[in-house]
Parts: structure tokens; sequence; C-alpha cells
């Protein structure tokens, strides 16, 4: 049996999320975040220390066209402390004279049931809020590359699938002005995009640390690497958990506008949740959101 003890309870998330849509509509002038990604945090304590390899086997066996990865983290104490997580969102990748990058924002629930799951799709992809919510995301990625590129294509955004999610997914290419610029320097350009902190970034991120209670930590950082030549691949650590002995710390966050609804922003917090809650095998439900 798991304890799970969530930061902040789904009423007070639900409560932070009334709170960023005040200011949202405030505007604070010209300055003022038009996106902020509001996140919570789940903290799980089992029976004995977390089995981490067969945890990163689930992720990977539950959604292989994730990037799953695990890596060592500083440790207070003697038991190891590790990330782990099976992230959907490519920050950037370079190779050569070509960098890709693949923002994700604006979600849905998926559904056991094939119909309803169809339509989550179909109503994603046609919600207003959700392409202007990854439309910000969109945007922000574009301009911070262009400094970099001679050419960008940015398409159309369709929709990329998990296994407890549907997204909005644009994959936009550039070809690099100088293809010797390292991938680490790209993704420092890109990070923090509005998926996970919000636009404009300065103000976002002043309403994150006032709003939320915990410390992220390393969720929403960067996980990746790069070669000798510069070459390499950088994805946004979301979908993940901090290890330490018989605890996990769980995260997960949705980008809030101007028309977004606390109870489908703690919804869909709960669906990214489950990502790593099932692959620990623990189905129990999350408390329902607030009436």
């Amino acid at each position: 049996p798991w304890d799970m003890h969530p930061l902040p309870e789904p009423a007070e998330h639900a409560a932070g999320v009334e709170r960023v849509l005040k200011r949202l509509a405030r505007g604070d002038g010209d300055d003022g975040p038009a996106k902020i990604v509001l996140a919570r945090s789940l903290r799980l304590s089992g029976p004995g220390p977390v089995d981490v390899g067969q945890l990163l086997n689930n992720l990977a066996w539950r959604d292989p066209a994730a990037c799953t990865f695990a890596l060592d983290l500083p440790a207070a104490s003697p038991a190891p402390r590790t990330l782990v997580g099976a992230s959907p969102e490519l920050l950037v990748a370079k190779r050569g004279g070509r960098v890709v990058s693949n923002p994700l924002a604006g979600s849905a629930p998926r559904s056991a049931d094939p119909s309803k799951d169809q339509l989550s799709a179909v109503e994603l992809l046609g919600s207003a809020k959700d392409r202007h919510e990854h439309a910000v995301v969109v945007e922000a990625v574009t301009e911070a590359l262009r400094p970099y590129c001679r050419a960008l294509q940015v398409p159309e955004p369709e929709l990329a699938k998990t296994a407890t999610l549907w997204h909005l997914s644009t994959r936009i290419t550039g070809e690099l002005i100088d293809p010797g610029t390292p991938s680490p320097v790209l993704a420092a350009a890109l990070h923090p995009t509005p998926a996970v902190c919000g636009s404009p970034a300065d103000a976002a991120r002043a309403a994150i640390a006032e709003i939320e209670p915990f410390d992220r930590g390393f969720y929403t950082g960067a996980v990746g690497y790069t070669d000798a030549r510069g070459d390499g691949e950088w994805i946004v650590s979301i979908r993940c958990a901090d290890v330490a002995g018989d605890t996990l710390d769980l995260f997960a966050g949705g980008g809030i506008v101007g028309d977004s609804e606390p109870e489908a922003e703690l919804a869909e917090t709960s669906a990214k949740l489950r990502t790593l809650l099932l692959a620990l095998g623990v189905n129990q439900p999350l408390t329902a959101p607030p009436r």
C-alpha cells in the first residue's frame, strides 16, 4: 500500500488556478502574463525502497514513444536519489546544421472507451482555448530559435498521444546559420518554454513562485546529452518523479490562459500524474475535483 500526500490538496490547486485566472484577467499592463503554468506535487511513501529499474521498464513499456530516463541526483541521505521519467516533449535536437524542437501544449485526458477517446482528441484539436495555449508556446520557441537559424519551418499543430493524454504538438525544424552551434546553447536559449513556465517568462515565474506551495526541483528542467561536435538531444523533464529510498515526489502542471477552467485543469494534472502512478501499479483514483 502507498501513502499519498498531495501538495497542494486538489481543492487548493483549483483555488490556485482561480488566483491565476484573476491575475490574467487583471492584465498588469504590457508586461503582465498571458499564460501561467501551475503545477501540483504528489508524495508517495511505500513499504520499502522503490525498484527504480522496474519503474523505468514499466514506463518504457507503457509509453514506448516517450523519452524514458533515469539519472542520479545529489542525495542528502545514504539512500540513492534518482530522477525517473518518460517525457513526451522534445526541447531541442541538433544534428549538424539541422535543429528540431517539438513543443507540446494543450492537453486532454484519454479514455479507455475508443469512441470517447476519439471524441476527446477531436475536441482538443478544435478547442480555441487549447489552440491559443499551444500558439503561445510555438511562437516563443520559434522566436528563441530564429537568431540561430537561416530558415524555420513551423507547420500547423497535430495530435500526439501518450498512454494517458492527448496533446497538441508542433514539430518545428530549422537550418542553423552556424552548424557548429552546440546543442546546450540551443537548449539554454529555449528553456524555460511557455509550456512549463508561461509567457512572458519573468511575469509567469513570479506568479508561480507566489502561488505554488513547493519547490519544483528538477521537474520542468532539461535532460539530455551532447557529443564532442555539439550534436545532441534535450527533452523537458516532465512526467517524472524524484525517487529517494521508499519515497517518490511526482509532479504535474497545466498551462492556464484566460478561458481555462479550474476543474478541467485539475483533471488534466490528475491525468498527467497517472503516467507515474500506473507505472508504479497504483490505479486508485485521485481525489475528485471540488463541486
